[in-house]
């Protein structure tokens, strides 16, 4: 099994000669590509290139090495890293407060870090907000704020964005503020405590831009080719959040809903999982620490099946959905499974498959099939493993496919998984969009007259971004679009046409989903 969650270390010297090159080179014609300038999630178990102020730093081990600083009693505590040179760009990382040693105490990320006391500032305040906030010596400007639980032991996912004057702050993947402050123009950044103690991981600072018109010579263009098909663009206007809620086609065909409002129960053994999944009621069912089981658990409708915290597994077994509806599976690990993971077949509709994380199985993590339909997948993550998810089992199956299988894939992360990302029969239109693919064998194969749009996608090391056609199968048909390549092959397009998408979505940008995703996908990362 690979594990491909790895520590970038910091790219100050880089970093700070691309902002250069952008700024004196009269040249360069269009907005600049978003660069990652610094990334950390200190899995070497050190802290190289950080320095620090106040309070007791050290990489301590919270699921995975991460950036402690321990003591609450510290009245300001900072950790600093990067270039005091940089100006326009994101900072973002996962923050768990642990204490907080009296009231309106707060835990933070900071952007444009001038000196010790000038920055600005996105924080969780323990008395149930976060704010952004611009720093200045003893001053300190409320930019804007929103009322947010703020707990301690749950981790949240901050971004803060400072591009020119404006300055935005993201909690979880929604805005909480946004205003405009010129107070300070450029600095490193830094992880902040007042009063409180926290954990830090998942450090990334990436330039704020857009993907240029005219790409580097050699690199495939994000525009379709002259007379290839094309889609109607998507009615929402310009992405700022990510969107980590419900979207896409599972919230047609009436939307899916889950067990709703139904009385939790929560379940710590095989035989309490399964009582409870094949249960005729609608149920929220709560999965606590390591289920070990065998075969396929039978899920009925009106399920919702969600894990407590970041390790609840599902080890040794799968789930199927099989002519049931309305089913929502989340932050759930699923590993060494001996059939399939998720299970979606025989007419089984409205199916939201969100944040889980899957490794070292046997067959597909999520495999979609026999006439199955309105169905999203989102924000998972798949490593160690290789086939990922397949949508239609053969060829075959026409008369029960056509005209069903319409799934949307979001915001998911392809972490060194094979293949099948996904390979698609029949199905259109199909959404991929949003994606992380990292040294893959392929991305996303069109066979057997499917109609798949993939947009907004970042391919890493994919030898083929995405296929018309594989092996056997007779081609179906492909429209990509504003995907971002970075050391892959050409993708192929083309082979008929793509039916409109009739749902509302926010897409991000392509140069940027690397981040996103890394910083969101996966077990552990959502509120529940």
């Amino acid at each position: 099994m690979r594990n491909r969650r790895t520590r970038r270390g910091l790219l100050v010297a880089a970093g700070a000669g691309l902002l250069a090159v952008a700024l004196t080179i009269g040249v360069i014609t269009g907005p600049a590509r978003a660069a990652t300038l610094f990334s950390d999630n200190f899995d070497d178990g050190n802290a190289d290139g950080w320095s620090k102020s106040g309070g007791d730093w050290a990489v301590a081990t919270d699921g995975s090495p991460a950036y402690r600083q321990s003591n609450a009693g510290s009245e300001l505590a900072r950790g600093f890293a990067g270039d005091t040179g940089w100006t326009n760009y994101q900072v973002q990382a996962r923050v768990k407060p642990l204490s907080f040693n009296g009231s309106n105490r707060l835990v933070a990320i900071a952007a444009r870090v001038s000196s010790a006391t000038r920055m600005y500032r996105l924080a969780l305040i323990n008395a149930n907000r976060a704010e952004l906030q611009a720093v200045n010596g003893s001053s300190i400007t409320v930019i804007g704020s929103a009322s947010l639980s703020v707990g301690t032991g749950s981790w949240y996912t901050l971004r803060l964005v400072v591009n020119g004057s404006s300055i935005q702050g993201f909690v979880n993947g929604t805005q909480v503020g946004s205003g405009s402050n010129s107070a300070q123009t450029a600095g490193r950044i830094a992880l902040v405590t007042v009063y409180a103690s926290a954990t830090f991981d998942d450090v990334s600072v990436d330039t704020v831009g857009s993907q240029p018109t005219n790409p580097p010579t050699g690199q495939p263009t994000t525009s379709p080719p002259t007379g290839q098909p094309t889609t109607p663009p998507p009615t929402t206007g310009p992405t700022l959040p990510p969107q980590t809620g419900l979207v896409g086609w599972a919230t047609q065909n009436g939307g899916t809903s889950g067990g709703g409002n139904a009385g939790a129960t929560t379940v710590t053994s095989a035989s309490a999982l399964t009582s409870a999944v094949g249960s005729s009621s609608a149920a929220v069912i709560r999965v606590s620490g390591t289920i070990s089981c065998s075969g396929m658990l039978r899920v009925r409708s009106n399920k919702t099946i969600v894990g407590v915290g970041s390790n609840a597994t599902i080890s040794g077994c799968g789930f199927t959905i099989n002519g049931d509806r309305n089913v929502i599976i989340r932050n759930l690990n699923f590993r060494s499974w001996d059939d399939d993971a998720i299970n979606v077949e025989t007419g089984a509709t409205n199916v939201w498959v969100d944040h889980n994380s899957f490794t070292d199985g046997y067959d597909g993590a999520v495999d979609i099939k026999r006439g199955s339909d309105f169905v999203t997948v989102s924000w998972n993550r798949v490593y160690g493993h290789d086939k990922s998810m397949l949508l239609g089992h053969s060829d075959d199956n026409a008369s029960q496919d056509v005209g069903h299988l319409r799934v949307s894939y979001h915001h998911n992360w392809f972490d060194g998984s094979g293949t099948r990302h996904p390979r698609v029969r029949f199905g259109n239109p199909v959404h991929v969009y949003n994606n992380y693919y990292y040294d893959n064998e392929y991305g996303v194969a069109s066979t057997m007259g499917a109609g798949v749009l993939v947009e907004g996608n970042y391919f890493e090391n994919v030898e083929d971004p995405t296929l018309v056609g594989y092996a056997s199968s007779d081609p179906g048909a492909i429209v990509q679009r504003n995907n971002y390549f970075v050391g892959s092959g050409t993708p192929q397009s083309g082979g008929g046409s793509v039916a409109g998408i009739p749902y509302s979505y926010q897409l991000d940008n392509a140069s940027s989903v690397k981040s996103i995703v890394t910083g969101g996908a996966g077990t552990g990362r959502i509120g529940l």
